[in-house]
């Protein structure tokens, strides 16, 4: 999960025989008019049936990352709790990371840009184009950093 109020990017992602596959991946929306509580029960509601409908194994979740725009940051880590809130509801296991962390994974350097991490992960989904929103690639980079993360781990690697 790519975590933000006006609008969060998800992905579900398979690992089959060293192959990864995006099964599906988006955004959702809310109306930037809606009062807060709204949005977040929106988020709530829609990311509890996509969590349903594919029953992932793990759900991975961008931890909080801000510079100056704190209003900002607060929606995002409101956007997140609900995310949390989902997957312990569901019974599903979060694994957290950092941006630096899923660049890292992903296209091999921390201070990757945009550009390079939505072309590696479009390269290592086999998708014939970059995944759109940028939320939606930044999730399904999320979810191919946590199944990195746990082949290392099931082959006792340690980082």
């Amino acid at each position: 999960m790519d975590p933000g109020t006006a609008r969060m990017g998800y992905g579900v992602v398979e690992a089959e025989g060293g192959r990864l596959a995006a099964l599906d991946f988006g955004a959702i929306s809310t109306p930037a008019g809606e009062p807060p509580a709204e949005r977040l029960r929106s988020l709530y509601e829609r990311l509890s049936a996509i969590v349903r409908m594919w029953r992932p194994d793990r759900m991975a979740v961008e931890t909080v990352f801000f510079r100056r725009n704190v209003t900002s940051a607060l929606a995002v880590a409101q956007a997140r709790g609900v995310a949390l809130l989902v997957a312990a509801q569901s019974g599903v296991p979060v694994a957290e990371f950092s941006p630096q962390a899923v660049k890292l994974a992903v296209s091999g350097e921390g201070r990757a840009g945009k550009e390079q991490v939505q072309w590696m992960v479009r390269a290592l989904l086999g998708l014939r184009e970059a995944p759109r929103p940028d939320d939606a690639a930044d999730a399904l980079a999320l979810a191919i950093c946590a199944l990195e993360t746990a082949t290392a781990a099931a082959r006792g690697w340690r980082a």
